[in-house]
This record gives C-alpha cells, sequence and structure tokens, in this order.
C-alpha cells in the first residue's frame, strides 16, 4: 500500500501543510490501494508563489529555449509511459488499450507544442504596428481523473510553449497518477517553480488558484458546474479563462453508412473508457426506417463485450471510478427504465460473475427521446441511448436538442454529405467515420461544453496576449 503526502513546489517535492487524509480504493477489487494527504490553501499559496517567481525569467524565454524545455519534457514523459499507463489501471480501472493510448498521448503533447512553436511567428506586422504575442503570465491548469496524465501535458505544453509557468491541481481522486507523472516531469530539469503540482479540494485549493491575483490564466477541464463557479471565481482579478466541460454528443448513422463498420464504431465511442470521456458518443442516431437492424446488431455486439479486470488487453470495459459514481449510473439506468426507454442490453447491477468491483454492465435503451434523463444528462458510464430520426434534418434537430456541444460523430459513405451535417451541428468537433481527433487541431465546446480551445495553435494563443506596439 502506497502513501502520498508531498506536493511538488518550486522545483521539489515537499511535504504538504494539509491534514485531510483520503483513502484510495482499487476500483476493480474495491481494496484499500493507498492514501493521500491533501493539500490546503497554505500550499496552493506556496505554489502560486513560486511560480509568480519563475514567471518573471519564464516570460524572457526566447523560442528556442521554450522548444528545448518541450522536448525534455517529451522525453522525460515518454521514458515513463508504462508507468503513467499503469497507474491510470490500477487507480480507475482504464482499460488497458485506453490507458496505453493515453500514456504514449501524454509525451507526444510537448512534441506536438515544440512543433506548433517553431512554426508561430510571436512578431508580427499589422498595419502600421508591430504586434508581440506575450506570455499571458502564471496558468492555473486544473484536471480530471479520467485523463489526468493526457491533460495535464496537454495544457502544460501550451502554457510552457507560449513561456507561462504553472501551478497544477489534478482531481483528488487522481493521487497516484499525479504523482508518478510529477517524477517523470520532475526529470526533466526544468528551472525551479516553472510547474507546481499539488492535490486538493476545490473547495480551498482550487478557490485560492480561481481568486488569486497572482493567476492571470485558468484552464480547467470538467463538469459544467464546476467550470461555472470556476469562471465566476476568476472575474473578480479578470482571469483570462479556458474551460473544457461536459459533452452528452451525437453519434448520427446516416442510411448510407456502412453498417458493419458504422456500428461498432458507434459502440466504441459510446464506451470509451469505461463510458468515462466527456466526448462519448452516447446518444446514437439512427435511421427509423432501419431502427430494427440497429437493434440487433447492437445487442450482439454488446454480448460480445468484455467486461472484467482492466489489466488485461482483451477487457473493453473495466469498472466505474468510485462507489458514488457506481450508485449515480445505476440510478440512470433507474430512471431510463421509469420514464419510458427501452433496455434492450445490460440494465442495473454488476454483470454476471462479477463479485465485487464497481463494474456496470454495458448498457443500452431504446425508444429514448430527447426528455428523457439518458438523452440530456452526462451520465459518465457505460450507458447508450438509441433515438431514431426520419430525415437529415430530423436528426440534425436531435443532435441540437441539447445544451452541451462538445463533440459530435457523423458516419456515411459520401464526404460531401458528411461535411453538409457537420456544419450544421453545434459541436467544437465532429469526426467523420473515425473516433481519434486530430491532436494538432483545436478541441473544445460550444454552448454549455465550454470556452477557448486547446490543441495547436489556437492552445497556444490561449496563453499569449497580443501587445500592439505602434510608433510614427
Amino acid at each position: 500500500m502506497w502513501h502520498i503526502n508531498q506536493a511538488y513546489i518550486d522545483g521539489k517535492f515537499v511535504p504538504v501543510q494539509g491534514r485531510e487524509i483520503v483513502e484510495c480504493i482499487n476500483p476493480t477489487t474495491e481494496a484499500l490501494m493507498g492514501t493521500v494527504t491533501l493539500a490546503n490553501r497554505d500550499d496552493a499559496k506556496r505554489a502560486i508563489a513560486a511560480a509568480h517567481r519563475a514567471q518573471v525569467a519564464m516570460g524572457r524565454t526566447t523560442k528556442a529555449e521554450r522548444i528545448d524545455m518541450l522536448r525534455r519534457l517529451q522525453a522525460a514523459v515518454l521514458a515513463s509511459t508504462e508507468q503513467i499507463r499503469d497507474t491510470a489501471i490500477e487507480e480507475y480501472g482504464a482499460p488497458f488499450a485506453r490507458a496505453q493510448w493515453v500514456s504514449q498521448y501524454a509525451s507526444q503533447c510537448f512534441a506536438n507544442a515544440a512543433q506548433t512553436l517553431e512554426a508561430y511567428e510571436l512578431v508580427r506586422s499589422m498595419g502600421a504596428a508591430k504586434v508581440f504575442m506575450e506570455p499571458v503570465g502564471v496558468a492555473g491548469l486544473i484536471a480530471p481523473w479520467n485523463s489526468t496524465a493526457g491533460t495535464i501535458c496537454s495544457k502544460l505544453a501550451s502554457a510552457i510553449a507560449a513561456g507561462c509557468a504553472s501551478v497544477i491541481k489534478p482531481s483528488e481522486l487522481s493521487a497516484l497518477q499525479a504523482h508518478t507523472l510529477a517524477q517523470a516531469l520532475d526529470r526533466a530539469g526544468l528551472p525551479d517553480g516553472v510547474f507546481n503540482i499539488l492535490l486538493g479540494r476545490g473547495s480551498d485549493v482550487g478557490d485560492e488558484i480561481s481568486t488569486s491575483p497572482l493567476i492571470a490564466k485558468i484552464s480547467f477541464t470538467g463538469s459544467t458546474p464546476t467550470g461555472k463557479l470556476i469562471a465566476h471565481a476568476g472575474v473578480e482579478t479578470m482571469k483570462r479563462v479556458s474551460l473544457a466541460l461536459t459533452g452528452k454528443s451525437a453519434a448520427i448513422v446516416l442510411d448510407d453508412a456502412d453498417f458493419d463498420t458504422a456500428i461498432p464504431l458507434a459502440l466504441n465511442a459510446a464506451f470509451m473508457n469505461n463510458g468515462q470521456a466527456c466526448v462519448a458518443g452516447t446518444r446514437l442516431l439512427v435511421p427509423r426506417a432501419r431502427l430494427k437492424e440497429v437493434i440487433e446488431r447492437v445487442k450482439t455486439l454488446v454480448a460480445a463485450l468484455v467486461v472484467g479486470n482492466p489489466q488485461e488487453p482483451a477487457t473493453d470495459i473495466g469498472p466505474l471510478v468510485s462507489r458514488a459514481q457506481y450508485d449515480r449510473v445505476q440510478g440512470f439506468i433507474r430512471r431510463g427504465q421509469e420514464q419510458g426507454a427501452t433496455l434492450i442490453a445490460g440494465g442495473e447491477g454488476r454483470p454476471f460473475g462479477l463479485e465485487k468491483g464497481y463494474f456496470v454492465q454495458p448498457t443500452v435503451f431504446a425508444d429514448v427521446n430527447n426528455d428523457m434523463d439518458i438523452a440530456r444528462e452526462e451520465i459518465f458510464g457505460p450507458v447508450l441511448s438509441i433515438l431514431a430520426y426520419g430525415s437529415e434534418a430530423h436528426a440534425i434537430e436531435i443532435a441540437n436538442a441539447t445544451i452541451y456541444g462538445l463533440q459530435a460523430y457523423v458516419f456515411s459513405q459520401r464526404q460531401e454529405r458528411a461535411n453538409g451535417i457537420a456544419s450544421r451541428l453545434e459541436a467544437g468537433t465532429v469526426l467523420i467515420n473515425r473516433m481519434t481527433p486530430d491532436l494538432l487541431a483545436p478541441f473544445g465546446g460550444v454552448k454549455q461544453s465550454g470556452i477557448g480551445r486547446e490543441f495547436g495553435i489556437l492552445g497556444l494563443e490561449a496563453f499569449l496576449e497580443a501587445k500592439t506596439v505602434a510608433s510614427k
């Protein structure tokens, strides 16, 4: 059993001043695997002060110096790929394949940021003026538990590329992942205080980051309600805010799609990361004329899914992160039936043969409409709703009938037709006949799925401010 009682502040691991100890439960076995002592507001103040001191020199670094930092970070994280993968599997039950992808993506973030920065003009002429793209200042980076390494590294990469020192607050549910990643990042040998990492409650550590006048920028990934609180807290000091928030993504299968390919991909989009993904395609929109066929296909595919030990490469779906999340998802499954949806796969309780662990049966509902909770709310578990449409216009209407707009999926054998649908969807990203994003293209949501963009040029510019200098 492990115990973590340190934060990474000013270039070294230091004991936290907080006294709250949290037990960490293995979601696969329900056994105690470790404990973490959470940082408190005073720890957050120390981390912010360290970043503030480091910002003076960091803000003056050249493009070449920042690229060198990014390359060193890439190498350090790449060398720890297996440890990063294994901690995600242990701590929140990430399936092996998903954990492997995220651990590799974590190091790639720094390579992508270096590539973006290399081609980016930090000084340019506009009219008779010179415009200097300067670092916004110290950044607060707040990451969720369901992709800790990937989210931290993508945010940190953009901050470093822009010349910003950072204070990083991962979720308290990701103590082992965050500590393992901090050890890897430390090996890159960056100047003291350029990045600082501490685990703590949102009510004190998160609040201090969100309200401190020394923090100029917040980049948060998580739920919409929490994002609203962070944005509200930052208004007093006019912080720049990027928010990647809740999703309720639609996957539209058009009548000309290759159903042999599209339906399995759509199920993967719905159940990725055990359903614990903001971009999960949890609303499957299919032509009404082919609804019966889709239901039979889905039944067959779901029956073949392997639910169990996430350490096994053959496992498709592992456990949910916690008992609280398990209970929450069970509640949605129950409400889906109470509100009139037809259960065609899965249901309440654990899968057969699994007596321990926070395992949920991969569950699919048909006869769903957008008034039902399962179609409106982000469940964050392996629960899929099938909605039938009568025309393209009807499909678009259903897909857009949500307060969220993070990502969408379209399946069609005609690129022009798929592009036309994509242009009418209210989503920050639309993936056509694929599940993987382009990591150099911007990512973020519209409506209540967020503000701002990450990745690539727009991700870099989220940490930059334009200064205009004009003279005679």
